[in-house]
């Protein structure tokens, strides 16, 4: 089984106006150029990062349709898909393939605790409904669905257009039972910013990230030198980054990526209520985290 993506695969905030509140598409459009001229191997808009649970349906089709148009076929763009009722996780991801998509990201999404079966079905009647590649993507900590390497396994051996795995649950040895399940078999990617390294290790070929936004250069590293074998040079990067991956991730995602993103100079508004935006003291500590990255050597790409 071949993925059809690999590498740093970036997650963009949606701005929103500070003024008005609405979705602010030129900052959209503005955001995605930053992260592609960067040096990501793939954009993946209206993920968690994205607060696709904050936008109405029409604003969600504005921002899908607008980041796949800004890319421009540049780079590969997975647009996440999560919903509540698999009606209208079909619906997103129909517009999301016929906006130009190349793979949909789906995170099933539970009120009522969800079965095995049950989230089988979802996954299954997304793919019957599209016709791009889909990542199975399982986030426990936003989504309350947990699903075990078990049926992650079953869904992509069984489902046809599911082909690739987002693995965020925090717990490496899921990781490692993926790949035993599968041979080898299943592309997965790390979503848990503090295990990028041992995800690595662990046979990731690729990492689903925030931190893109605010320091670009060093998750691109860190690939780069894990693809390369030189292990002793991808852990002082991976430390390097840490204290900022784990502040970003402790803090929330469109809280402290919003707030690092005015410090770099870019306007992304603050995040949609009931989220608050970063207070004066966390503002003061990743300031600070940024600038002890930025006074590092930069570390470069091979």
């Amino acid at each position: 089984m071949s993925a059809p993506f690999k590498g740093i695969i970036s997650y963009p905030v949606t701005p929103f106006d500070k003024a008005t509140g609405r979705v602010d598409l030129p900052a959209v459009r503005g955001l995605i150029d930053r992260l592609v001229e960067r040096g990501s191997h793939g954009i993946a808009p209206l993920g968690s990062t994205g607060e696709s649970a904050y936008l109405d349906d029409t604003e969600w089709d504005a921002v899908a349709e607008a980041s796949i148009q800004q890319v421009g076929k540049r780079l590969p763009v997975i647009v996440g898909i999560s919903d509540l009722t698999t009606r209208n996780a079909v619906r997103k991801a129909k517009f999301a393939e016929a906006a130009g998509a190349d793979a949909v990201m789906v995170l099933p999404v539970s009120y009522w605790k969800l079965s095995d079966d049950e989230i089988f079905r979802h996954y299954a009647t997304i793919s019957q409904a599209v016709g791009v590649p889909i990542m199975v993507y399982n986030n426990p900590a936003t989504s309350g669905v947990d699903m075990k390497p078990e049926l992650i396994v079953r869904i992509v051996k069984d489902i046809e257009n599911a082909t690739m795995v987002k693995e965020s649950s925090g717990d490496i040895q899921r990781m490692h039972t993926l790949r035993q399940l599968s041979d080898g078999g299943i592309p997965f990617f790390n979503g848990s910013n503090p295990l990028a390294l041992e995800a690595f290790a662990a046979g990731a070929i690729g990492w689903c990230t925030a931190a893109p936004n605010l320091i670009p250069d060093w998750p691109l590293a860190l690939y780069d030198t894990c693809t390369a074998g030189d292990l002793d040079r991808a852990r002082d990067v991976f430390y390097a980054q840490l204290p900022i991956l784990r502040f970003i991730l402790q803090g929330g995602l469109p809280t402290t990526i919003k707030a690092g993103l005015g410090l770099r100079g870019f306007e992304a508004g603050v995040p949609r209520a009931p989220l608050l935006g970063l207070g004066a003291e966390g503002v003061q500590t990743l300031q600070a985290l940024l600038k002890a990255i930025d006074a590092r050597p930069q570390p470069g790409r091979n």
